[in-house]
């Protein structure tokens, strides 16, 4: 039966994944609207530090479609980051969990002003499914300020594009605070 399985799995072709709904219109539409942008909050590529706490990991494969080479973040000046201390925006994605509470404060208590907390996902709204398990602190504004909700369960790669170009335009207004992407 394994050695079956195996040979199957050898032998046969990959499925290939079908193109993103994204069209190459779009993300160039995207890319002009982010070079226009004047960044006087930031006065550079925007820095971002992310956080899973506590998903199942479909928000997580959609933030990382974000970094492969049909969305490639980089070239409109947005970047992921290791550490807290170099990050503008905080992604957040999951329900927080109540073992990640105190990590997710720590992470933002790190981060230097201005700072923007964006809660990807309907969980990291208010805890979607795991909402009321014993083990869920709540959703990420039970925890921290957000700044902006990317809906989705899980949002596309597009629409969290949209959301923080949508956070950019607040930044630059002075209006960051509670917005709906």
């Amino acid at each position: 039966m394994t050695r079956r399985l195996l040979l199957e799995g050898l032998l046969r072709r990959p499925l290939p994944e079908p193109v993103p709904p994204a069209t190459p219109e779009m993300l160039a539409e995207l890319e002009a609207a982010l070079a226009a942008r004047p960044r006087p909050p930031l006065g550079r590529s925007l820095s971002i530090r992310h956080v899973d706490a506590g998903s199942y990991n479909a928000a997580e494969l959609e933030m990382h479609a974000l970094g492969n080479a049909f969305y490639d973040i980089e070239r409109f000046g947005l970047r992921f980051v290791a550490s807290p201390r170099h990050a503008d925006v905080l992604t957040v994605t999951g329900p927080v969990s109540r073992n990640m509470a105190e990590a997710l404060r720590r992470t933002y208590d790190a981060m230097p002003e201005p700072r923007w907390v964006v809660a990807i996902g309907d969980e990291a709204r208010d805890g979607g499914l795991f909402a009321g398990s014993y083990a869920v602190a709540g959703g990420v504004s039970a925890v921290l300020p957000v700044d902006l909700h990317i809906p989705g369960s899980p949002p596309r790669p597009a629409l969290i594009l949209s959301g923080l170009l949508a956070l950019l335009d607040a930044a630059a207004k002075g209006s960051a605070g509670a917005i709906q992407a």
